[in-house]
Order: structure tokens, then sequence, then C-alpha cells
């Protein structure tokens, strides 16, 4: 295990944000029970019917199951899926979807499983469902294993800064102001920026987009941990100056006027892998068919989120009180890839917006071993890994991704979904990636990755 695990207190995190501000409890790192929730309370009516004449070869072995959620537009396919009807349609009827407070308390809770009161899986950054896998993450060190099962959602996640550095040259490329890091490094509040839960998707998105810019996220900045539904409050404190998160977070901080968006997602990385549907490993051997339908009706609920004639109902959806709880204008308009980032930069581009099925590269939902590959290596770059995982052509990596990726379990599903052929990756490599700084990441070259940036913790 590596020192950075050993080093995380599991039950809570204690944040100092600045002298001014002390310090900061995280609602739900304790484990503290999640806010229950089974459904909303929307106004259309489902468009999907139930199946009544699902083969038995088809019927699920239960109709129940708890999935956890955070409340953002990476957890649109699992709401969509129980409003609109998709899950019943393959015979989930029973499924329950589960606020969870934060990212901890959702580790928490898959932890003990839905027969303990928690949850039996569910919306997941990656490559939490590995660290879990792996016991990395777990109380006691526990070894859980995890099963990945899709991908939910590319882009909808974003670098938003505050309105005391405009003007700075703080924005996607950080040439320009390495200036206002160095002054701010020397000072009694250096730069404070936050993510949602170490080591994971928003963590790496924050620390790739500085480590590009020249700026050391481990050495330069002041970086925390904050659930995202609690970022704008502490920017509007004044005790944060960025934070990475999903939308309708980073967004509605411009609305509110009290910040700023440096990059999107979409801008560091196009098309790039973020969160994933997991389940706990035994509910999926315990329920195989149980598993398919959820993933079929995930399926369909991310094809009809993909249809943006949809998307003003799907915000309408997500904005309910159920669910995410925020005005229906902070969501519309990036589904639509309208992006005001302030200072006075606009982006209109529905390839830039949150994108559920299909992108430009290909299928979404797809759960790429590739992209897993990925995750590891770059938590290997920050030392949250040891450099074993990637040594010999990263064969350690690779037979944990085969254990924890069952990306045959989403190809059968696809095929008695009826799903065409050409929207079926018949590989599990994607290939190449290309990040906005030119980096390229080969996985079947992981090292080479890992000698071209400048900026890291592992020596290669």
């Amino acid at each position: 295990m590596s020192d950075f695990f050993n080093q995380i207190s599991r039950r809570k995190f204690i944040i100092t944000a600045g002298a001014s501000a002390g310090a900061v409890f995280l609602k739900g790192c304790l484990g503290n029970p999640p806010e229950a929730n089974t459904g909303g309370n929307s106004q259309s009516a489902p468009t999907a019917q139930p199946a009544a004449n699902i083969s038995p070869e088809q019927a699920p072995e239960t109709n129940a199951v708890k999935l956890g959620y955070i409340p953002i537009v990476e957890a649109a396919p699992l709401i969509i899926a129980k409003e609109k009807g998709f899950f019943a349609k393959y015979g989930m009827t029973n499924v329950e979807l589960s606020k969870q407070a934060s990212w901890g308390a959702a580790r928490d809770n898959v932890e003990i499983g839905s027969a303990g009161g928690g949850i039996d899986g569910g919306q997941w950054q990656m490559p939490m469902p590995h660290l879990i896998t792996e016991g990395l993450i777990t109380k006691g060190n526990q070894k859980i294993p995890m099963y990945v099962l899709c991908q939910l959602i590319t882009h909808g996640n974003g670098i938003a800064i505050a309105n005391k550095h405009q003007g700075s040259g703080i924005g996607l490329k950080l040439a320009g102001a390495k200036s206002v890091f160095s002054k701010l490094k020397s000072s009694p509040t250096p730069f404070t920026a936050a993510q949602t839960f170490p080591a994971v998707n928003q963590d790496f998105w924050i620390r790739y987009w500085l480590a590009a810019g020249g700026i050391d996220p481990d050495a330069d900045v002041k970086l925390l941990t904050v659930p995202s539904a609690q970022t704008v409050a502490n920017m509007k404190t004044g005790t944060m100056d960025a934070f990475s998160t999903g939308d309708p977070w980073p967004f509605r901080i411009v609305k509110d006027k009290v910040g700023y968006m440096a990059a999107l997602t979409a801008e560091i990385w196009k098309n790039h892998p973020e969160e994933y549907l997991a389940m706990r490993a035994d509910w999926v051997d315990q329920n195989p068919k149980a598993t398919k339908a959820l993933l079929k009706g995930i399926m369909e609920a991310q094809q009809w989120c993909d249809n943006f004639d949809n998307r003003q109902e799907m915000a309408n959806i997500l904005a309910q009180r159920a669910y995410f709880n925020v005005p229906v204008d902070v969501l519309i308009e990036p589904f639509m890839g309208k992006y005001d980032m302030g200072e006075g930069r606009k982006i209109d581009d529905r390839s830039m917006a949150a994108l559920y099925w299909k992108d430009e590269k290909g299928s979404v939902s797809y759960p790429y071993k590739s992209h897993d590959l990925w995750f590891i290596t770059e938590s290997v770059r920050w030392g949250f890994l040891p450099k074993d995982y990637i040594a010999n052509n990263a064969a350690k990596a690779k037979q944990l991704i085969d254990k924890v990726n069952r990306e045959d379990i989403w190809k059968e599903a696809a095929k008695e979904a009826g799903i065409a052929a050409a929207d079926i990756p018949t590989s599990t490599s994607r290939g190449v990636e290309e990040f906005f700084d030119g980096a390229k990441f080969d996985p079947e070259n992981p090292e080479a990755y890992l000698k071209s940036l400048q900026i890291k913790k592992v020596s290669v």
C-alpha cells in the first residue's frame, strides 16, 4: 500500500482553509447515513413501459437494488433511468437511488452494502472501484471486490477560479500566471484549491491542469478535499481560490458572480473518461441477469440524455429538490454546450457539453480498459500507488483492471438490448490519447507517458 493511503484518516477529514477560516468539518466523511431518495416528483410521464414479455432467460433474479449517487451531472443516467421508466422496462422495478453526502460517505456505504443499510454500488470517480477492491481506502484495509460496468459520462467538469483572480492570467494555460502562484506560495495564504476526493478524477483534473502550466500541485499550492455541494459556499467565504468538480457547481459560481471558469475538462482532454457505474462484485455475481437489466436501463437512459431535444426536460428533472436542488437555469445552458466562462469568454459547442452515449471518438458508455490504465498510471505519477503497478509494461495494473473492469458484461447487455453492432466496441483500448498540452498517453507504453511529464512524484 502506498504511503499516501496510509496517511489518510478514513473516518474524517479536518481541513484548514486558511488562518481566518479555521477548521472546516466535512459532513458525510464520518459515514453518516446518506439522504435516501426513492425517486423525484417529475411531472413528466415515463416514456418507457415495463416489459411484460421479458424472456425467462433475461428475467432478473431480483427487481431491487440500491444505488448511490452524488448530485452532479454524472448521475443523470441513473436518475433518468429511474424517472423515465427505463429500469422498470427491463424488470428492475424497485431501484432505490440514494443521495450521498460525499464520496467518503459513498465509500463507507458500499463497504457495508445494502443489507447493512448502505448501497450495492452506483456512481464512482475513478479509480475508486479499484482502490476499494485493493482495500486501499477501506476500513481496516478490507478488500471489497468491485466491478466497473459502464462509463456514465464524458465532460461536465470544470476548474473554477475565485473572482479575486480575474485579470491575473489564470486560465486554461498558466504560463503567464506562474508569478501569481509564486507570490502566494511565500505568503501566509497560499493558493488554495479543492477537489472532492483525493487521488481520483477531480483531483487528477486539477493536478493535470496545474502541472501542465508548470505549477507543482504538491509544492506550489494547497489542495483540500471538499464535497461538491459545499464548493460554491466555500468560494463565497473567500477561503478557496479554485475548485475542480462536476456541473452544476462550476457554472453556478459564474451565475452567482463569485468566480469564473478557467477551463472545462473538455478543453483539457476532449472526450475524456469521467465517472462510472460500479457495483459490489458479490451483488453482480449473485444477480447476473439483474446486472444486465440495470445496464440496459442505463444504456437506454444514456441515449435519451444524448438527444438534445430532451435536455430541457432532463434539466427540469435533475433540478428538483429530491435530486440536485438547484435552479434549472444553471443546468440547461451547459447541457446545451453553452458556457459563460466569465472574464468575457463564452463557449457555444455541443461537442463540449456533457455527453452520455456517444462522442466524437465513439462510445461513451463502454468502459475501455485503456482508460482504467490511465487512471492507475496517473495514480503512480502522483505517488498514490507504487511504481510497481506500471513496471513490466504495467503488468500489475493490467491484472487489477482485468479483475475489476467487466466490459464483457457491458457487451452482453448491449447485444441483448439490440444495440447496433457498430456501437459495440471491438477493442478494450481506445488507443493513444492526447491532452491540451500536447502530452500523449499510449496504453501500450504507460512508462513513456510518465517519462514525458515534467512534473511528477515518481522517478521513471
